[in-house]
Parts: structure tokens; sequence; C-alpha cells
């Protein structure tokens, strides 16, 4: 029963692809026809089935792709319809015959690898829960997981699959997200930790507080890749075009060339047929979509194909500054001591006011402090008045925190203070003294400086530009630290625009950012790159891809899935046209028949399309900075 389920699931998935249906039809053709020949030897009607499969199969194939030449769409697969009608007139049908299964074959065969490159993803979709326990004043309450909104507090239970993205409130535990993040180890979580979806609990239960809806959690967003996938032919099937451009008159010329030596129509049918050129046909979207699931596997999502043909050719590399090359976070980078208070001294009376406020660089001092294990005392009095900072008496003393054009500060000044550097400052001042300033920068990420410095020698890179709308002060400061020489600061998204699509113009580039100021310089770049899950429906849309954790090792594992995807490519098309070529010559002198010929042409798209499913298999390490 179980042999006859399998069959029959099988049926239904055939029936429901024409070019699967035809390919099966013309074989049980061929195979009748070569059992009435030769076993039955029941004469001229050995022929029929195949009148049969060209009448069915090969006349709507010949159909298609007179309309492709209607519509002046001359494609590769124009040398396959050739041979068809060219083994009708000659009265080959068996040859013809083959060639409607190769090509129905190949196509039916292409829609199967497809389906094998994302077979990871799918076995994702089969992972992910579609309840969740949700905590409620009664206790659990088993939801549809697709119920749950931003704020439900949620239970993961030891060993389940975390149903949405969120945050941890109670519990301490670890999770495996190696599904997610291609990293082969587990996380601890604490209370504050942030968690994903799809990643697998450890033996503790955690209590977690949704932060995002499902459809717009870490698993789901990777997911869409498929339905993306499908719906976007691969662009590198341009290569393919390119490739046909030549490869199509050549095998044309050389069939001529053979009816001419051999004096044969023959001839020229034996040419045409083992140069179909289903490999530049299968090999190359398969091995394009084969990438763009590795990629979805490394947290990188794939809008538009074409990055993986143009990425890795790109010489000229745009960076944003604020949340591509920095956290977008700021830190305190510096205490200068203006009085008698030390370093020490002022961090724990500024951090106890600090703790109350909600200005962006409170966070800074109290991180600033926590490092130096300093213990914030706790301040009364405490008030923020805009315009004034925040002031309050910390253990008898009055502090107060604002700027250097405060009034206050202009008032008591007596001389003037040091310049203002490159970031953001604050002034402290205790007991109405000056006591010292507070430095700020955007907090750079630590891989930035190594991945900067390795893209020329890894990557070609002729011009690494950093461009932001930041101060040229800040901007210098952070291409100091990253290496970068060419800068362009205070810069407006439409100054941005002209100066990529004045590189671009030149030649290849590359765009990563993750702003909205940054979508019109990403749409006229060569590629472009949105870091963040967080990056707004703005600048997803305008990228070709989006790393999902902010990671520019991600940036450069997407560059490296590229390398690999189109080197395999290549590989699998030319390769498998190189063979054809091989097989050509050796019909054009007349070592090989059409039959024979057919035949070796089954073999060589084979081979192309398995080479092309290497990009399906584990590849190491794709990080080389």
């Amino acid at each position: 029963m179980q042999f006859l389920k399998q069959l029959w699931d099988s049926v239904r998935r055939i029936s429901r692809n024409k070019d699967a249906l035809i390919a099966v039809f013309s074989g049980m053709a061929i195979f009748l026809h070569l059992l009435l020949r030769f076993l039955l030897k029941v004469g001229p009607l050995d022929l029929l089935p195949l009148y049969t499969a060209l009448i069915a199969g090969g006349v709507p194939l010949i159909i298609a792709l007179l309309r492709q030449l209607w519509k002046r769409q001359f494609g590769s697969d124009l040398l396959a319809g050739i041979s068809i009608v060219t083994g009708v007139l000659l009265h080959e049908y068996l040859v013809a015959c083959i060639v409607v299964l190769m090509l129905s074959g190949g196509s039916a065969l292409e829609q199967y690898a497809t389906s094998r490159a994302s077979s990871a993803l799918r076995s994702l979709a089969r992972r992910m829960p579609t309840t969740a326990h949700l905590l409620t004043s009664g206790g659990f309450v088993t939801i549809d997981a697709q119920n749950i909104v931003p704020g439900n507090l949620i239970s993961v239970f030891p060993h389940e699959i975390c149903p949405v993205d969120g945050e941890v409130v109670e519990g301490y535990g670890d999770m495996d997200e190696s599904y997610l993040t291609g990293e082969p180890f587990r996380i601890s979580k604490a209370p504050g930790s942030q968690v994903l979806s799809g990643a697998v609990n450890g033996n503790t239960a955690l209590k977690m507080r949704a932060t995002k809806l499902p459809v717009d959690s870490r698993f789901s967003r990777i997911l869409k890749v498929v339905e993306d996938a499908e719906k976007n032919r691969p662009a590198m099937r341009r290569i393919a075009d390119r490739l046909g451009a030549w490869y199509t008159p050549a095998a044309l010329l050389l069939a001529g060339l053979g009816w001419l030596v051999g004096g044969s129509p023959e001839r020229f049918l034996a040419v045409i047929v083992i140069a179909t050129p289903c490999p530049l046909l299968i090999a190359i979207p398969v091995a394009i979509i084969g990438g763009i699931s590795h990629a979805a596997q490394r947290g990188i999502v794939i809008k538009h194909p074409a990055i993986l043909e143009t990425i890795d050719t790109c010489q000229t590399f745009f960076f944003d500054k604020t949340g591509t090359l920095t956290y977008g976070r700021p830190i305190l980078s510096g205490v200068v001591c203006l009085a008698e208070f030390s370093e020490t001294q002022t961090l724990f009376y500024a951090s106890g006011l600090e703790q109350y406020s909600r200005h962006p660089l409170a966070p800074a001092v109290m991180n600033a402090a926590r490092a130096r294990k300093i213990e914030p005392p706790i301040p009364t009095e405490v008030t923020e008045r805009p315009g004034e900072g925040i002031c309050g008496s910390v253990e008898g003393h009055a502090v107060q925190i604002t700027g250097r054009n405060s009034r206050i500060v202009q008032n008591i000044l007596q001389a003037p203070l040091p310049p203002l550097e490159a970031g953001l400052e604050c002034v402290v001042l205790i007991d109405g003294r000056l006591a010292a300033l507070l430095h700020f920068h955007d907090e750079p990420r630590p891989e930035s400086s190594r991945f900067i410095r390795h893209l020329r020698p890894s990557h070609g890179a002729k011009e690494v530009v950093l461009l932001s709308g930041d101060r040229r002060s800040e901007v210098e400061h952070l291409a100091r630290i990253v290496g970068i020489e060419q800068i362009h600061a205070n810069m407006t998204p439409e100054e941005k625009l002209k100066l990529v699509q004045k590189a671009s113009a030149g030649g290849r580039t590359l765009f990563v950012g993750d702003g909205i100021n940054d979508a019109p310089a990403m749409l006229a770049a060569t590629a472009s790159i949105a870091l963040g899950g967080q990056s707004s429906d703005v600048v997803s849309e305008a990228a070709d891809a989006v790393v999902l954790d902010s990671s520019l090792r991600r940036v450069d594992e997407l560059i490296h899935i590229a390398r690999r995807t189109r080197a395999i490519a290549l590989q699998s098309a030319v390769g498998g046209m190189l063979l054809s070529v091989v097989g050509m010559a050796l019909a054009v002198a007349g070592f090989l028949p059409p039959l024979a010929g057919a035949i070796c042409q089954e073999i060589i798209d084979l081979a192309a399309v398995l080479n092309a499913l290497r990009i399906t298999l584990p590849s190491g390490r794709m990080s080389d900075f």
C-alpha cells in the first residue's frame, strides 16, 4: 500500500507539470516503438507511437518556440526546435522524439532540481511550530502561533522551537540558533536576551515577550525567499543568452558544414541534435536557485538574483556609516576632567543621575560606569528640563549634566572650553563647578576595520568610499578607525544618489546601507545590500539582498556565495557546451549519427545538472576575514 501511495503521489506531481507529462509520454512512446520494432517486428506500425508523441508533445513545443520567434526572442532552445523539425522532414522520427524528450525532460528536470536546491528551506518550514503557549492570568493557553501579537507573554518549553521573535523576561538557558545563523554552538539566554523564531530551546523553560508579529519574525522572512525565488526567474540566465548568442550561430554553421562535407542532410541533423544547449537552459538556473537557498540559510535574503552575478565583480564599494559600519548607538569614548574631580568620581556622580534619564546618551554613561565597576548612587530631587539637561542631588552634591552652550555653563565659564571634538559631548557640573567633559562616539562594529581592510586584497576593490549625512569630524573619526581614505560627509540622499550614479556609469558598484536615506543610492548601484532585520520596507525593496542580522561577516559570506554560484553555473554551462562542441566535431566528420548524438546529448545534460547541484553541498568556511 505504501508503494502504491508513493506511486500515486508521483503521478499527481507529474500531472501538474505539462513538460513532465510530455517527457513521460515521449519516453513511453520511444520505449513502445523499440519494443514493436525489435521484439515484435510489426513493420511500419512501430512508427505509430512516435507519430503520436510528435503530435501530442512535439507540436506544443514547436508552437511555443514559434511564439518566441514572433516576439523576436531568440532563445538558446531554438536549436532544439530546429532539430525536431529537421528530424521530421528527414523521417528520423526516433531522433525527433528523443529531442522532444530532451527538451521537455530538461524543463521538468529544472523544476525538480530547483525543488531539490531549496529543500533545506522546506525542511525549515516544516520545523516551524503552529501553536504557542500564551501566558494569561489563568495560566497557559495554547493558541495558534499566527495569532501572537507584540507584547504577548509566551512560554517556550524545553526542546521546543521558538514561534516568534522576542525578548526573554524570565529564566536562564540556551538556544540552538544554528538553523538560522549557521553558527555551530548554543547561545546563552537570560532576561533581556533577544530570541529568534525558529531557534530550538535547551533544557530550561523560558518566558519571553513577543516583539514582532510571526509574519515579520526572522524565520518567516527567511522562508519568504522560497516564494520570491519562484516568482523571480534567475537573472543570471542572461549569461546563457550571452553564451547562446555565439553558440547558436556556431552550431548552425557547423551543421551546414557537415551537410556540405558529407553531402547528406543527416549530418546536419546529427550536429544540431548534439548541439541542443540544455546545459544553458537548465544548469545555470539550478545553480542560481541553489545559491539563493544557501544564502537564505545564512540569514541573507536574496531579493534580486542578479546580485549573484554582479556582486563579485564590483570594484567600487560604498558604505553608509550609522548602522552599517557602526551599531548606531553612542559609547562614552572619553572623559576630560576640568577640575580636581577624577574620572571615577565624575562617572560616579553622572551615572547616579543618568539612571533616571531618557536622554539617548544616558545608556552610554551607565555602560561606562558598569564597565568600571562603579555602582551608581541613588539621587534625589531629579529634574530634566528641555535645554537644561538633567540635574539633581547626589550624596549631598548638586550635579547637572548639560551641553556646553547651555545658559548655566556660559554664565560660570571663565576660560574657553577645549575645542569641540568629533562626536557628541556633555558637560558635567558638580556643585556649580565645571567638573568634566564627556565625549561620545557612534560605536563601530568590531569587525568593521578587518572587513574594510580585506576588501582590496580579497575582493579586488579599487575604491572604498564612506558616505554619511553626519558631520565631517565624526565621519573622519570613524574612517580613521576602519581604514577608509575616501569620505563624503554631510551628504543628502540626493547627493548620495548622484555620487553613486556617476561611479556606476564608469564601473560596477556595491552599496551597503541600512537607512531610508540610502534607498535612492541603492537603486543606482550595480548591487546593493541592506543591513539589519529592522531595515525599513523602503530600504528592503530597494536592496538586492537583505542581511537580517546586521553582520558585515554575512556581507562577506554573500560575496563568497555569489562567487561560488557564478563559478559553478559557468562550469556547468561552458563545460556542457565544450562537450557538445566535441560531439559536433565528431558529427561533422561523420562519426556520430543522429541517434547516437541524441543519446550523447542526454548524458551531457545530466553531467551539467549534477555539477550545478554541487551548490547545495556544504562548502566549508564562507568568509575570509
